[in-house]
């Protein structure tokens, strides 16, 4: 294969791979886990509280001169292109540097840009550092699936990066409760109490900043970019450290990998290898995100409105049933996620997209018949994304184990960008006056526009999903590097 990257550094054989996912559970993974996992915690409490304390930050007395329109409307639509954006920069970097390094970079962006946000003064100052907050957790996505499926053995793979891309519902739950008590004028006046939700996110990332630190670069990077002797020292500290815990010996790995090092791979290559080399698994990719961003949409973006609107609910109430969505989006990878390693990628990921397209067009027909309160629509969403938090779990996992080892944080952050936007900006275009109008037939057909894509996604994965199950990344997608 051509290479338009940087000139060859020198060609390496090495058992890193093979090593890394002969490994047992320990304490090296969960370091790995807590340190790469919370910070899903962080944007889920990010996104949720700045939804919930709208109406408070456009009040009189608020010490923001914003209207609803523009919290919900500009701000949000900045920090989705924050987000889109920051993914392919930081993506780019993270293929070229390295995964550690852009980790703390891209929370230290974030932590900069949240504290500056709490000091807003007016709407384009906070506009400005949405923006960059968004800019920072985009980036985050890139860097952190990256080093997840590098760093966690074969076997646990899957369920692993599907817990730690839905911890973002705890985030969510736990900012919808604080929402309540944020909103709260007994307890904070109203121009400190939305400030206070941005300096927690702040102190909060603070704490993941320090635990971070531990958290070692990829060997698997290493190696194809010239730091073989490092990634040796480190697999080898990890095999040490595990062969005390146990107490056994580990057995020997399976296997080595020839691969002619490089320092970059160029943009051309990366092209050509998602839409050239894999076209299947491009399709994939883009069906699995888009799928996802539009279900999504079509639930939370008129959450709110839809209780409010159709079911008499008051708007200071609304976080607790969002808390109840949330844990249903949080418990669907934590307890489906084993499947995915042990029944399969392409009947789990098929399977869950496909269910819960299929629940959102049955919630849509028990709403449009009127057999649903607050109450048991929060029941049936909840249900509905049980299944649909590990689908779009799983489209994560996707893309960061079928595309080559050079390629996999610009891949992340490419479909990631591409269902950002899609969710992000053509959804509430298209959901916004559906939810608002009052009458139940639009808001019907935002749920079944959502339910299609949805199963349409799904049956995309029947066709193009990869077996990647107990595999190793580079025999799922052998690397660009790679010589015989």
């Amino acid at each position: 294969m051509s290479q338009s990257g940087g000139p060859a550094i020198g060609t390496v054989t090495t058992k890193v791979p093979a090593r890394l996912d002969r490994l047992p559970w320990s304490r090296w993974h969960w370091m790995i886990v807590i340190g790469l996992g919370t910070v899903w915690i962080l944007d889920g409490l990010e996104v949720t509280l700045v939804g919930s304390i709208a109406s408070r930050l456009s009040e009189d007395g608020s010490g923001l001169p914003v209207t609803d329109a523009e919290v919900t409307g500009l701000a949000a639509a900045l920090y989705v292109a924050g987000a889109c954006s920051g993914a392919l920069f930081f993506g780019w970097l993270t293929d070229r540097f390295g995964r550690k390094k852009l980790l703390i970079v891209t929370l230290s962006v974030y932590l900069i840009a949240t504290a500056l946000t709490a000091l807003s003064f007016n709407v384009w100052w906070f506009a400005a550092f949405r923006f960059l907050t968004g800019f920072g957790i985009g980036g985050e996505y890139a860097a952190i699936n990256s080093a997840v499926v590098e760093l966690i053995p074969s076997k646990y793979r899957g369920r692993v990066d599907l817990i730690i891309n839905g911890g973002f519902w705890l985030g969510a739950m736990a900012g919808a409760l604080l929402s309540v008590l944020a909103l709260n004028t007994s307890v904070f006046p109203k121009d400190v109490g939305w400030r206070l939700t941005f300096a927690l996110g702040v102190v909060l990332g603070l704490v993941i900043l320090l635990v971070r630190r531990h958290v070692p670069e990829s060997p698997r990077w290493m190696f194809i970019h010239g730091h073989d002797e490092r990634a040796e020292e480190i697999v080898s500290g990890a095999e040490r450290e595990i062969e005390r815990e146990t107490g056994k010996e580990l057995p020997e790995p399976r296997g080595s990998l020839t691969v002619e090092q490089r320092r970059s791979i160029g943009f051309v290559e990366i092209a050509k290898t998602l839409f050239r080399v894999y076209p299947k698994r491009a399709t994939l990719g883009f069906s699995l995100f888009v799928g996802q961003a539009f279900l999504y949409n079509a639930i939370t973006f008129g959450f709110g409105t839809i209780l409010v609107n159709f079911f008499g609910v008051s708007s200071g109430s609304t976080g607790y049933y969002f808390a109840a969505i949330a844990l249903g989006n949080f418990l669907g990878p934590l307890l489906l996620g084993r499947l995915f390693d042990t029944v399969g990628r392409r009947p789990m990921i098929a399977g869950t997209y496909i269910v819960s397209g299929l629940l959102l067009f049955l919630t849509a027909w028990f709403f449009n018949e009127g057999w649903l309160n607050a109450a048991t629509m929060t029941v049936c969403w909840a249900v509905v994304l049980f299944f649909a938090s590990a689908g779009a779990s799983s489209a994560y996992l996707t893309v960061s184990e079928i595309f080559p080892m050079e390629t996999r944080a610009m891949a992340i952050a490419f479909f990631y960008a591409i269902g950002t936007a899609a969710g992000g900006i053509s959804g509430p275009l298209l959901f916004a006056s559906l939810t608002e109008s009052g009458v139940v037939g639009d808001a019907v057909i935002a749920f079944c526009v959502g339910a299609s894509l949805m199963v349409a996604a799904g049956v995309v994965a029947v066709f193009f999903a990869v077996a990647a199950e107990g595999r190793s990344l580079e025999e799922v997608a052998r690397p660009l590097s790679a010589r015989e």
